[in-house]
């Protein structure tokens, strides 16, 4: 039997897995843990809807992980199924991921998917962005209903294009006649609304939530729950469940975090013909991931953040047990690029990068204060050792260097 006939015949036996899509991000579930305040806010919010009146624009903000999208797809379907109960309002809902690669890039492709969903269609290039906007508003109010746009990963839509098109839908109600739109923006970034413009943060954040992380035990609870639906009885050894959350309340508790753990461990224990998904699966799976995700970001970022990441790595080899703060990054990173013949950005840009490095668990930026010379961040690199040796086999593949 040859390498892909064994590979092929371990998986023809018996699944551990009863239903892999349980674990799955798309997976909505009947019952959202842990969420009754925010899913009840949500709810008041949005209620407005029943008698035809439009709700306020509503912020959601809170770490990656945390059920905002998951909460207001819950929210907004049964919303939907009540209406539809009661026959005598016409709402749509449009979901729009801003950072997927239909919409990321342009405010015309974001006003293209929401025209398409809307039932319209506009060619991919080639129209004035005033007209495709045109042909949105015309759709809109094409006739009397509600209409409700979550904007998810708004801060992608806002760092691609600008804080003006917010502003535009925002304040779009002034313009219809027979339609309403209310706004839904959710981001991952705790201070996203700080950095908009102040006329723009008005009429986004008219109210707005915040999804604290989850913690350890209610982690282990939506495990738990998950799990008897996705996993056959008796595969999972004991402790299992307990190391997978303890890991994602690490990671700011971030449940999609946890559940992948747990999906790539059980795929890991079927790879090796194992009977039972072990602590070591745990182990394996968390590994798995971590490199994944890392790579997958060190190879996708643009030059200028490789250009950051490398001055860190670089740092953190040659400075050994010292302390790493901005300005040194901000001055080896001035070296890289001079060697490497980039432009150079401003302190303030790459002090940006940092802060999206932060963002990924790349690096960890701690603030803290000089005394009367300000504040800084120190800087410490959080990647293992087989990953960062990865990572800079890509960075000087990529810079050249």
């Amino acid at each position: 039997m040859d390498k892909l006939d064994k590979i092929f015949e371990s998986f023809i036996g018996e699944s551990l897995f009863s239903d892999k899509k349980v674990l799955q991000s798309q997976y909505t579930p009947e019952i959202i843990s842990h969420r009754d305040e925010q899913i009840e806010t949500i709810a008041s919010i949005l209620a407005p809807a029943l008698r035809g009146e439009r709700g306020s624009n509503l912020f959601i903000y809170g770490k990656t992980g945390t059920g905002k999208t998951l909460t207001v797809l819950y929210v907004g379907n049964k919303l939907l199924g009540k209406i539809k109960e009661l026959g005598n309002v016409n709402l749509k809902i449009i979901y729009i991921n801003c950072k997927s690669k239909k919409t990321s890039d342009t405010e015309y492709r974001i006003l293209a998917e929401l025209i398409k969903e809307l039932g319209g269609s506009v060619p991919a290039t080639g129209l004035p962005t005033s007209d495709v906007y045109s042909k949105f508003v015309d759709l809109v109010d094409s006739e009397k209903r509600l209409v409700l746009i979550i904007l998810d990963e708004i801060d992608w839509a806002i760092k691609k294009i600008s804080d003006d098109f917010i502003y535009t839908l925002t304040r779009l109600n002034s313009e219809l006649k027979r339609a309403q739109i209310s706004i839904i923006g959710i981001s991952n970034r705790l201070d996203f609304l700080d950095n908009l413009d102040p006329r723009v943060r008005s009429s986004l954040g008219e109210e707005e939530i915040l999804f604290p992380p989850y913690n350890a035990i209610q982690l282990q609870e939506i495990l738990k729950t998950r799990a008897e639906k996705a996993f056959k009885e008796g595969v999972l050894e004991e402790g299992v469940i307990a190391k997978c959350a303890a890991f994602a309340a690490r990671e700011h508790g971030d449940a999609r975090r946890a559940l992948d753990l747990l999906r790539v461990a059980g795929e890991i224990a079927e790879r090796e013909n194992c009977k039972k998904i072990s602590l070591g699966h745990i182990d394996a799976a968390n590994e798995k991931i971590e490199r994944d995700k890392v790579i997958a970001a060190v190879e996708s970022v643009p030059k200028q953040f490789q250009l950051v990441l490398s001055a860190i790595i670089e740092l953190e080899e040659k400075k050994k047990d010292e302390g790493i703060y901005t300005g040194d990054v901000y001055n080896y990173y001035q070296e890289i690029c001079k060697k490497t013949k980039n432009e150079i950005l401003t302190q303030r840009r790459v002090s940006d990068i940092i802060g999206e490095f932060d963002m990924l668990g790349i690096i960890n930026a701690t603030e803290i204060s000089k005394g009367r010379y300000g504040k800084t961040r120190e800087i410490k690199l959080m990647l293992s050792h087989d990953i960062k040796e990865k990572a800079v086999e890509i960075l000087k593949k990529s810079l050249e260097m």
